[in-house]
């Protein structure tokens, strides 16, 4: 009996040159920005201990993220949280969070998993 062989669909990023994002590729005429993964500790004040801020960050940004450890009390938030994105995604990224009212401060020492 002959074995019917699978469809194989190409990967992400294939597609003519162009990414799934429609950016051009590296050979085209503009140069795709690398994502990068980075961790920062967040403080969040009182008032913004019942918002859904890391919600509206994923809703207004295109960027992944991982929360590493969290501690919440009825007056401070404190979190570690992992984004993925391009530096310009991130730049941008920390700076909504700082105009909400949150501090933000790079992680130095990879705690977690050392």
């Amino acid at each position: 009996m002959a074995t019917k062989k699978k469809a194989v669909r190409p990967g992400p990023g294939w597609g003519g040159g162009t990414s799934a994002r429609g950016a051009a590729s590296k050979t085209g005429d503009r140069k795709e920005e690398r994502k990068e993964k980075r961790r920062f500790w967040l403080t969040y004040p009182t008032r913004l201990i019942t918002s859904p801020v890391i919600w509206q960050l994923s809703q207004k940004f295109p960027i992944v993220f991982n929360v590493r450890q969290a501690s919440v009390t009825d007056e401070i938030g404190i979190l570690c949280l992992e984004l993925e994105a391009t530096r310009t995604e991130l730049k941008a990224a920390i700076s909504w969070l700082e105009k909400q009212g949150v501090k933000v401060e790079p992680v130095e020492i990879n705690v977690i998993e050392s």
